[in-house]
C-alpha cells in the first residue's frame, strides 16, 4: 500500500501534538545503578533469612543476554511461566497411538532446564493439575477434542498417568533433582469456598484435588515438596486451611507440604489484612511460599501511571511486604522458604500496565527493588 503524503495541517496537528505529549509526560527518574547501593544481591539478602528467591523464566529471558545474566546475578530460583503446563507438556499424537496419555516436555522447556542445571538454580515445578491451559482432548475418548468426555475411573488413570509421567519425564532427562517444589493443583477455590467448577470435577468429583495429591504423593520423591497454589488468598485464607485439611492419607498424614500464595497484589491492597492471611495459613503447621509476587501500582482493573510518587509508593510496599515476611521467618511463626516474582522487569510482565516488578523496561532498579533488598533509604521513604 502507497503511504499518502501528510498534508501542512496535518503536519502541524502532529507536531503540536508530540510537543504536548513531550512536556506532559512524567520523566523518568533513574535511581542509582544496584551496586552503587549495596554489594548484596536479592539471593544473598533472602539467604539471610533461610530463603530462595525466585522468578518465573521462559525460553525468550535465556536467549537475551542481558535479561539471562540479570537473572542469574540476583536469583537462585526458577519457576517456568508457561513451558511446564499441561498445554505444554503433552503430546496428542503419541496419547493417541499408544492409548495412554503421554508426558514430552517440548523444546522450551528442556531448554530452561539445562540452562537452570548449568548456572545452579533449584527449580519450582508449575503445574501439574489446572482448570485452565490444559487441554480438552486429555478429558475425551481416544484423546480425541470430538469424542465424548471418558468415565471418573478413565480420568483418574490419565490423571495419574499425567503425574507420574511428568516425575518420570524429568528423572528421564536428569533434571528431577533441581525441583524442591511443585505445585500440584492450581487454583481450584473461589472466594466463597467452594471448589470451582471444571472439567475435573465434572468427570472425577471434587476429590480429584484428594487423587492429585495421592498420586503426586505416590511418584514425587521426597526431595519435592507438594503445593497447591492459589491467588486472592487473603480472602480465601480460612478456606485454604479447610481446604488442606482434606489433603491427608487414611493414617492422617498430609499429603500436601505447603500452601503457594501467588501474591498478586496492588500498592492500594491493605497489607497488614494480607500478612493476617499469611499468619492465618501458617497456622496450619504446612510450609508457605510466596510463589508469583507482582504489586501492581494502583488498583484491580485501575492501573497508575508510573509516576515517582506512584513508584516510591510501589517501593514502601514492598519494603513492608519482605520486611513482614523476614520478621516471621526469623520469629520462626511461619515456615518460609521461598518467595518468587512472577517476572523481574515491567516489560515482559504479564501485567505490564501495573508496572508491577522490581526492575522497570529497560532492566534498570526500581524502588521496589530496594524494598525488596530492604534498603530503606532507596526504597521510596522520605529522607
Amino acid at each position: 500500500m502507497r503511504k499518502k503524503k501528510l498534508t501542512p495541517v496535518i503536519l502541524i496537528i502532529c507536531m503540536l501534538t508530540m510537543i504536548f505529549t513531550a512536556c506532559t509526560s512524567t520523566p523518568k527518574v533513574k535511581l542509582p545503578a544496584q551496586k552503587e547501593v549495596t554489594d548484596k544481591t536479592l539471593k544473598s539478602v533472602f539467604d539471610g533469612h533461610g530463603m530462595k528467591i525466585g522468578t518465573c523464566i521462559s525460553g525468550n529471558v535465556i536467549n537475551n543476554k542481558k535479561m539471562a545474566d540479570l537473572v542469574a546475578e540476583q536469583y537462585n530460583s526458577l519457576t517456568m511461566e508457561n513451558a511446564m503446563k499441561p498445554d505444554y507438556i503433552l503430546n496428542q499424537e503419541k496419547s493417541i497411538a499408544s492409548g495412554e496419555l503421554t508426558v514430552e516436555f517440548n523444546s522450551e522447556a528442556r531448554s530452561v532446564l539445562a540452562w537452570a542445571k548449568e548456572h545452579n538454580f533449584a527449580m519450582r515445578g508449575h503445574t501439574l493439575i489446572w482448570y485452565s491451559q490444559t487441554p480438552d482432548w486429555i478429558f475425551r475418548d481416544g484423546f480425541d477434542k470430538n469424542g465424548v468426555y471418558v468415565s471418573r475411573e478413565e480420568m483418574l488413570t490419565r490423571m495419574e498417568a499425567l503425574i507420574s509421567g511428568v516425575f518420570e519425564e524429568l528423572k528421564t532427562l536428569g533434571y528431577l533433582d533441581l525441583f524442591y517444589a511443585y505445585d500440584v493443583i492450581n487454583e481450584a477455590v473461589m472466594e466463597d469456598g467452594s471448589i470451582r467448577e471444571n472439567n475435573w470435577t465434572k468427570i472425577i468429583g471434587d476429590d480429584y484435588l484428594w487423587y492429585a495429591f495421592y498420586y503426586a504423593d505416590k511418584y514425587a520423591p521426597e526431595t519435592v515438596d507438594l503445593y497447591y497454589n492459589d491467588y486472592n488468598e487473603q480472602y480465601k485464607a480460612e478456606s485454604l486451611v479447610e481446604l488442606a485439611e482434606t489433603l491427608k492419607d487414611n493414617d492422617g498424614r498430609y499429603l500436601i507440604d505447603g500452601i503457594g500464595l501467588q501474591a498478586h497484589l496492588f500498592t492500594a491492597d491493605d497489607l497488614p489484612n494480607y500478612l493476617n492471611a499469611v499468619d492465618i495459613l501458617a497456622e496450619t503447621g504446612l510450609k508457605l511460599e510466596l510463589t508469583e509476587v507482582d504489586i501492581g501500582l494502583g488498583k484491580y482493573e485501575s492501573p497508575l501511571s508510573p509516576t515517582d510518587e506512584n513508584l516510591k509508593e510501589q517501593g514502601r510496599y514492598c519494603y513492608e511486604l519482605i520486611k513482614g515476611l523476614f520478621e516471621r521467618k526469623d520469629a520462626g511463626s511461619i515456615n518460609m522458604d521461598a518467595v518468587t516474582f512472577w517476572g523481574f522487569s515491567d516489560g515482559i510482565s504479564w501485567r505490564r500496565e501495573y508496572s508491577p516488578q522490581l526492575y522497570d523496561s529497560d532492566l534498570d532498579p526500581k524502588y521496589a527493588l530496594y524494598g525488596a533488598l530492604q534498603i530503606r533509604e532507596h526504597a521510596g521513604y522520605d529522607k
